[in-house]
């Protein structure tokens, strides 16, 4: 039996994971649980761990299978080689390590740092809401350069990473 990665819609990993699971096939679609911000309090929510993306485990992919995995509402592709478009199985220990890190009781945090020229929005800090643009970035240091626009005039600002969000 091996597993493999299937691109879903985005925001229908749930009607897709029910989709596969109504057909017969075993789907794992790993959570996370986060904290929502809502305007007057916080509440704790389930969300996909890879947005976009789920596990399909089949025993033969055949064109009958990938066709019942295709025509699966919410799922947009299997993923694969662009040569030949032929879905590539995920080794058992990885998918062994994502269960095991979302069954583990601490609390994860998922991080989507913004590329050099992508808006971005900082979070944390004196000029937090402020939206600007990435001009430079070390993810390694967990530093980025952004540029706000006030006044008609640039402003460079370095922060850590856990300071921007992506848009």
């Amino acid at each position: 039996m091996s597993w493999y990665v299937v691109h879903t819609r985005s925001r229908h990993e749930y009607k897709a994971h029910t989709g596969l699971m109504q057909k017969n096939l075993t789907a794992f679609l790993p959570e996370i649980e986060s904290w929502s911000k809502r305007k007057d309090r916080k509440k704790k929510i389930s969300t996909p761990l890879f947005p976009g993306y789920i596990f399909v485990e089949t025993a033969t992919l055949d064109n009958e299978t990938k066709l019942k995995i295709l025509k699966t509402i919410g799922v947009v592709r299997m993923l694969g080689r662009k040569e030949n478009a032929e879905p590539i199985p995920v080794p058992d220990e990885k998918i062994d390590a994502i269960r095991r890190f979302v069954g583990s009781k601490e609390e994860i945090f998922t991080f989507q740092f913004p590329q050099v020229g992508e808006p971005a929005r900082i979070m944390d800090g004196p000029f937090a809401g402020v939206e600007g643009i990435v001009v430079s970035r070390n993810v390694e240091k967990e530093l980025f350069v952004v540029t706000i626009d006030l006044m008609q005039r640039s402003v460079g600002i370095t922060l850590k990473g856990h300071q921007i969000n992506k848009l």
